[in-house]
Formats: C-alpha cells, structure tokens, sequence
C-alpha cells in the first residue's frame, strides 16, 4: 500500500471496550514506504476516542474501563435526549485522534505501548481512520 487514506472497520461488543489497534496501524506504517513521517489515527464518532497506553498488562485496560464506568455515570441531570452523555464526555476527555511518528520506516512506541480504538456506547459498528505524512 502507498500513501493515503486507509480506513478500518471495528465491532465493538461492550458499552466501554478498549481495542487494540496497534498492529493495524504498524502494518499501514510499514506497508507505506514512509521513510520519516506521521501517522494520524481519528476516529469520526463522537462517543469514541482514540488512545496510546500500556499493553502488557490487560489490566491497566481493565482498570481504565472500572474507572470511567465509575466517575462517568449515567446521571438524571443529563439533558441529552439519546441518553449517552457519559459516553460523549469521556470521548471530549480522551479525544478523537492521535498521531505517532514514523522514522525509519517504522512506527515509534515506546516498549509496553500500544494504540487503542475506545469505544464508549457499544456494541457498535465503528470506523477509524488512518493517515501517513511524509515528512
């Protein structure tokens, strides 16, 4: 693959789930050719969020998924009307994006990193999207 636009689609199966995404997105470096550069990771949905965090041990992911469930509950002073304003906070919080670098052709993460699609009102169908820039 060249450069552009590459898009994945994840299913999610939980209301608060932590997928890796990392060997995707190592791949999409590599297939590239990207000598030195950047990759951007978005998420176009606005109860999900894009992550960098520890992937040796799954439960620093359990204890991020404990943690947001508890601080962020669904209260009855939310006036959105779908009912989801938790899910919408915690995606402001995380954000929507990350971008790594690429340099010599290969993805730069720092040894018990890994990238992440967080999903926060599952089960859904999502779409992350993946950019390198040269440079």
């Amino acid at each position: 693959m060249k450069k552009g636009l590459k898009k994945i689609e994840i299913q999610s199966r939980q209301s608060i789930e932590f997928i890796d995404i990392t060997s995707d997105v190592k791949r999409l470096a590599h297939e590239s050719g990207c000598a030195s550069g950047l990759v951007l990771v978005f998420t176009p949905h606005t109860t999900a969020a894009v992550t960098i965090n520890e992937n040796a041990d799954p439960a620093v992911l359990l204890d991020l998924r404990e943690f947001l469930g508890r601080k962020f509950p669904n209260e009855g002073y939310f006036r959105h009307a779908e009912g989801n304003s938790p899910s919408h906070i915690m995606s402001s919080l995380i954000s929507a994006s990350e971008t790594l670098i690429i340099e010599n052709g290969e993805l730069l993460l720092g040894t018990w990193q890994g990238i992440y699609f967080c999903e926060f009102d599952g089960p859904r169908r999502r779409t992350v999207y993946l950019k390198v820039v040269e440079g």
